[in-house]
């Protein structure tokens, strides 16, 4: 309770130009302090998963506004795409590759190779989802630009697949597979570069804080912020290797994408009690 006291007086020292040489000490202190209070904690997967249960939906409220920002930077990306695919097809063909545009013409999906290798297809999916998501993250780095590109890169090659199929007539082939997965996959890959944004918003506002004390915060809060996207592209993986490019009924896919998007939601916009504090 001390330590949070002096750390919330070290904000309002450093608010009055007067007292830097005292706001040093301060700041002096609080990292011994903080030395001798975290360094005998040990982190635990029951310490994770309490933090994933109550602490992360307050930390995914307080950066709400960067995830609202990210999900406008791929909406816009995916508007623009669809829109231009509608004009002209050829649009999408750097976007998608050649693999899925034939796979479009035959009027088959390309997925269908997926049901045959599904242990190997979740696992590199996996792989991938995560390495999309945490150069989403990492672009952060670049003062929010790599961020803001890969966001609107996924928005455009969603948008370009979903008007090529939409204008082959595979509209429902296409979401039936992408709604079991997608409905975490997505929310994810958006956290991900909302924790990017935040990184970038850090670096080039740092506001009351000297620099690297606000690339410092921004960090920390950054990477609070990306890891509920981690067990969410855990699941995502997984039903994309073995039950989304499945032959199971089309309704049963919407139905268990929905349910999940649901519970997605009611996990980070439930009411925390109130003797939750959000981790330091």
């Amino acid at each position: 309770m001390l330590y949070r006291q002096v750390a919330s007086d070290l904000s309002t020292l450093r608010q009055d130009q007067t007292s830097s040489a005292l706001a040093d000490h301060v700041n002096r202190l609080l990292a011994r302090a903080h030395h001798i209070i975290y360094s005998s904690r040990k982190s635990t997967w029951r310490n994770f998963f309490l933090f994933l249960r109550d602490g992360y939906p307050l930390v995914f409220r307080k950066h709400i506004a960067y995830v609202f920002s990210a999900l406008v930077m791929m909406l816009a990306g995916t508007v623009l795409a669809a829109a231009f695919t509608l004009a002209d097809s050829r649009f999408a063909a750097p976007i998608v590759g050649p693999l899925v545009l034939q796979s479009v013409e035959r009027h088959e999906m390309w997925t269908r190779s997926v049901v045959s290798v599904a242990p190997q297809a979740a696992s590199f999916l996996m792989t991938h989802n995560i390495s999309v998501s945490f150069a989403a993250f990492a672009g952060g780095l670049l003062f929010g630009g790599g961020s803001v590109y890969l966001l609107f890169f996924n928005g455009l090659m969603l948008g370009a697949v979903a008007m090529i199929c939409q204008k082959a007539g595979m509209a429902i082939s296409l979401w039936s597979f992408v709604a079991p997965h997608g409905s975490l996959e997505l929310p994810a890959i958006i956290i991900a570069g909302a924790a990017g944004l935040r990184l970038g918003h850090g670096m080039l506002f740092p506001g009351i804080y000297r620099w690297k004390d606000s690339v410092a915060r921004a960090g920390h809060e950054a990477v609070q912020l990306v890891s509920g996207a981690i067990p969410l592209l855990f699941i995502a993986g997984s039903l994309e290797g073995f039950f989304s490019p499945s032959a199971a009924p089309v309704a049963l896919k919407f139905s268990v994408g929905a349910a999940l998007f649901a519970l997605l939601l009611t996990w980070l916009f439930r009411p925390v009690p109130a003797t939750v504090a959000e981790p330091v």
